[in-house]
């Protein structure tokens, strides 16, 4: 059981069940294969990111993958809001992928003779450059994913004569490729995440990271700076904050944010208690083990023996 008494992710009979952000061959799906025993696992793709995790929350499968973040593009939207609102979940692990693009095309179509191409807006604006100076007439097609639109040239109405894919898929379907490594950003890496119904936190490791979702309670002067200050002054660092509309109203935002530390951590369990004084509907998505191992920069005074021995003195006051 969770600290919250949430139960935690359904028993499906046999193996474990993933989902994630299909159709197979995307990057979702190498970076589910990262995760322990998911190469034994039942894999199930799912056609967006609000259908994985309906997959988790009506117990279909015990756990999904879907992207979050991209070194280039930043925050994967449909991910960030389709986390904040609806039944808790939590986050387990992320897993960092490096992202290489391909440009494939129809049988008999050159490269000149591209006019209309297809691919994931995501992948779309890590291309654009290449785009712009080796297809200038093509026309862009939105695609529910990388995958999606390399399956989409197989057949011959769906409208665009081009895909960009990862090598992978285009390898998987036999696609003819005429360029390759056409990314703007040649180290471009997206982050993904595990996600599971809320049960027992993973331990921590010294190289941890928190995810939070914290509403802005009040739009007036300084509201941003009172939820800034929770963290600041107890020295947890944040790796990636972005603010996203709630959907309310226009000027309604909640703010994703990831922290250096895990909530078992003093400095970060205190700097929770602080922001659930400021935004009670603070939503806190799990503690989990960074992908890059990099460990958090801790100062003495915010330690956690520091802390603990403040707890000892004010205690000592207080029994005189």
């Amino acid at each position: 059981m969770s600290p919250e008494g949430t139960p935690g992710p359904p028993k499906l009979p046999g193996t474990m069940v993933y989902t994630y952000l299909g159709p197979e061959g995307t990057f979702t799906e190498a970076a589910l294969l990262q995760v322990p025993g998911a190469d034994e696992a039942v894999r199930i793709p799912s056609t967006s990111v609000t259908s994985a995790l309906e997959m988790v929350r009506s117990g279909h499968a015990n756990a999904a993958v879907v992207p979050i973040e991209n070194s280039v593009e930043g925050g994967v939207s449909a991910t960030l809001d389709a986390i904040s609102i609806g039944q808790p979940l939590r986050i387990l692990r992320e897993i960092l992928v490096p992202i290489t693009f391909v440009l494939a095309v129809r049988p008999g179509i050159e490269l000149d003779d591209v006019r209309r191409v297809s691919t994931h807006s995501h992948a779309w604006a890590q291309c654009r450059n290449w785009a712009e100076m080796n297809i200038p007439k093509a026309e862009y097609l939105p695609a529910s994913s990388t995958a999606a639109a390399a399956v989409g040239l197989q057949d011959d109405s769906s409208g665009f004569d081009a895909a960009i894919c990862s090598p992978l898929v285009a390898s998987r379907l036999g696609l003819n490729v005429v360029a390759r490594d056409i990314g703007d950003v040649s180290d471009a890496v997206t982050r993904f995440i595990l996600i599971s119904l809320p049960g027992l936190l993973p331990e921590p490791t010294g190289a941890d990271k928190t995810t939070v979702v914290i509403p802005l309670p009040e739009d007036r002067p300084g509201a941003l700076m009172e939820i800034l200050d929770q963290f600041s002054t107890r020295g947890v660092n944040l790796s990636r904050i972005e603010s996203r509309p709630t959907g309310a109203f226009l000027g309604d935002y909640f703010f994703s944010i990831d922290v250096d530390g895990h909530i078992f951590d003093a400095r970060v369990a205190d700097a929770l208690k602080g922001l659930h004084r400021v935004s009670p509907e603070l939503r806190f998505l799990g503690s989990y083990p960074r992908a890059d191992h990099r460990r958090a920069h801790v100062l003495p005074h915010t330690s956690d023996p520091a802390f603990e021995a403040a707890d000892q003195w004010l205690e000592s006051l207080i029994n005189g």
